[in-house]
């Protein structure tokens, strides 16, 4: 069992190419160096060559505030990469599971947002992602989209390595408290794409939109100060967190303030149960700091 990666360079990417895969599975990692998704050519050569049965697509512009300066770089990648991959594997008859983003809401719902709830993104970043999932649907039948929110992990640039580099610098951190989501770590999406990567093979997919983030909704100042205190062991000193509203800490791209998703969809389907991302947190610092003896 052949499986293609795209966007194995980013912090899901690395997740998923560490993953526990069965022995008879084959992962084969592109970054974008290997394959720049945004051009057609590549890509479709790239299947060709390796014939998989199974491409993961999670290559992305994910610059969300920087999208709206470079609105062009996010729909090459996020749309029109997006229906390079699912164009290629309509082409050669190879199933695909794609990752999207909460972004793809407008945040004004009052519960969690379900698969088929109406979006409505806010900023260049969520349209390009939303646009990217309706050319998946387009152009293949056998797609499995994965919508998740609030990615950390020990590799790449996330939120858990920005509080804990900037608590170090500054003694008093402001942070957004009336935006909620369900914080998802990295291993946790990539051990949710290795049990759907096995239901396709034995062929009980049932095709479509799933929602997986972990279990619990917090705020961004609930996240930070959960973040601090399970680092405060291993830190010389912790900042001050100050809560603050949206309209404090303005930026270029408007944000969703309810970014919860309902993950019962994606239970019933596959068996795939979130995990606390509290439990999860302490994991993550631990293996950032270097300190595995950290405990949630």
């Amino acid at each position: 069992m052949k499986v293609l990666v795209f966007g194995a360079g980013g912090q899901i990417g690395r997740e998923v190419c560490r993953a526990a895969w069965p022995p008879r599975y084959a992962v084969l990692p592109l970054d974008e160096a290997a394959v720049d998704i945004a051009k057609s050519a590549a890509v479709t050569a790239m299947m060709a060559r390796e014939r998989p049965d199974l491409a993961i697509n999670l290559a992305a512009y994910t610059a969300v505030d920087r999208a709206e300066s470079e609105p062009e770089a996010a729909w090459s990648v996020n749309c029109a990469g997006a229906a390079h991959v699912a164009v290629a594997c309509e082409e050669s008859a190879t199933p695909l599971i794609h990752l999207s983003t909460d972004y793809v809401f407008d945040g004004r719902k009052t519960g969690a947002y379900l698969e088929d709830d109406a979006v409505g993104p806010l900023n260049v970043y969520g349209r390009s992602k939303e646009a990217g999932e309706r050319a998946v649907r387009a152009a293949l039948a056998r797609h499995v989209i994965v919508r998740t929110a609030w990615v950390f992990g020990a590799y790449g640039a996330n939120f858990v390595k920005t509080m804990l580099r900037v608590g170090t610098e500054q003694p008093v951190l402001r942070v957004v408290a009336d935006q909620r989501g369900r914080p998802t770590a990295a291993a946790d999406i990539a051990a949710a794409l290795v049990v759907i990567a096995e239901h396709i093979e034995r062929g009980e997919t049932k095709w479509g939109t799933y929602h997986f983030v972990g279990s619990g909704s917090v705020s961004w100042c609930g996240f930070a100060e959960a973040i601090f205190n399970l680092a405060a062991p291993q830190l010389t000193a912790c900042p001050q967190i100050e809560a603050i509203t949206t309209d404090q800490y303005p930026t270029p791209a408007r944000r969703p303030m309810n970014s919860v998703l309902d993950c019962r969809k994606i239970e019933g389907a596959f068996g795939i149960h979130p995990s606390p991302w509290r439990e999860r947190l302490a994991n993550v610092i631990g293996e950032v700091l270097g300190d595995t003896r950290i405990k949630g």
